[in-house]
């Protein structure tokens, strides 16, 4: 049905010619080791760095004045990038595997001593799940397996083929404030999130080719590539049904726990897609963790989404909330009312020409 026109679209996405982009020295004052960058990596490496050391951006930066060099910290942050830039350089062949993140774990100065143990428990490794699963042993089920008894818990690919757009309000809970909200998607590949506020709408939206984000009063903006490759994911209407499509690279992982409950996992890949991990519950078969990594210049952001709440909709479960943190925020969205099947116009994702209204 939409199988061979997100197809398309999916491709249009990965491979349509992009245009020139601009680097960071045609953009922004100032900027020493990070010039060459694309000017839209910048503001994720920013972050990164921000997470990583478990700073705000008063800690390097002047506010208002982000192209001076009043404060130490800034200096000492050139030469910190240019030092992991050389260490990757010579002893890694220019892969990205030391980061700020290595030795700084969320903490302005590098952290050079083991923690002690605290606790008579076990102590937990860390950084486990990424890794391929353990030889030998039970009988390991496959990937395909796997998502076959994610479409069966959902209700089955005839079912889902069913329906075709969901019109949803509830709430998003975010920094303990709560606002309404509504999510339309519609198949094969479009939605669109409209947070409402007392300062106005704020939207985000992928539109079958390309995101785009916005508020009220003020013109809309395109996300960048890698934006619009993770809000591509979200606005995927048959999830399920197109993972081995948008992951060809897609293989098991090592079982991990979330929250008590024993998981599957799948780590897709993909050319310009960001590396993403599925997480499976393996009493349910149903999807109750996604984690995708965003390249940047300096290291990878992670974004984590938390699926709760599932409820039989029109003979397909869907989750009722979730739960999408990253290091600098978190919210959660409840849904309360779905309508199945909606009339949703395609204009109702396209970016507006002028500001949003």
């Amino acid at each position: 049905m939409y199988k061979t026109i997100a197809a398309i679209a999916f491709t249009g996405l990965l491979y349509a010619q992009a245009p020139e982009v601009k680097t960071a020295k045609d953009v922004y004052k100032n900027i020493v080791e990070m010039k060459d960058v694309p000017a839209d990596q910048v503001g994720p490496s920013m972050q990164f760095i921000a997470a990583s050391l478990g700073v705000n951006c008063e800690f390097c930066h002047v506010q208002g004045k982000f192209e001076a060099d009043d404060k130490g910290a800034k200096k000492t942050a050139r030469e910190m990038i240019a030092m992991q830039n050389m260490i990757n350089k010579n002893s890694f062949r220019g892969r990205l595997q030391v980061t700020c993140n290595t030795c700084h774990r969320g903490s302005a100065r590098p952290v050079a001593v083991p923690n002690v143990i605290e606790s008579d428990a076990m102590p937990t490794p860390m950084g486990g799940g990424m890794g391929a699963p353990p030889a030998g042993g039970a009988q390991q089920v496959t990937a395909d397996q796997i998502l076959e008894k994610y479409v069966t818990a959902l209700g089955g690919a005839d079912a889902i083929h069913k329906i075709n757009s969901r019109e949803m309000k509830g709430e998003i809970t975010a920094m303990g404030t709560k606002s309404p909200i509504d999510i339309l998607t519609k198949a094969p590949n479009m939605r669109v999130t409209i947070s409402h506020s007392g300062n106005g709408d704020s939207y985000t939206a992928f539109d079958g080719k390309e995101g785009w984000m916005g508020n009220t009063g003020r013109p809309a903006r395109a996300m960048s590539a890698s934006e619009s490759a993770a809000s591509s994911i979200d606005a995927e209407f048959a999830l399920a049904l197109r993972l081995k499509e948008m992951f060809p690279q897609l293989r098991r992982g090592r079982p991990e726990t979330i929250n008590g409950v024993e998981c599957e996992v799948l780590m897709g890949s993909a050319p310009n897609m960001p590396q993403t991990r599925f997480y499976f519950a393996k009493n349910s078969g149903l999807l109750v963790r996604q984690v995708r990594l965003m390249d940047t210049p300096l290291g990878r952001n992670p974004t984590q989404i938390d699926y709760a709440d599932y409820k039989p909709m029109s003979g397909v479960m869907m989750p009722m909330r979730w739960t999408l943190s990253r290091p600098n925020g978190r919210f959660t969205i409840q849904v309360n009312e779905v309508k199945i099947n909606a009339d949703i116009p395609d204009a109702k994702f396209m970016k507006p020409a002028g500001e949003v209204k």
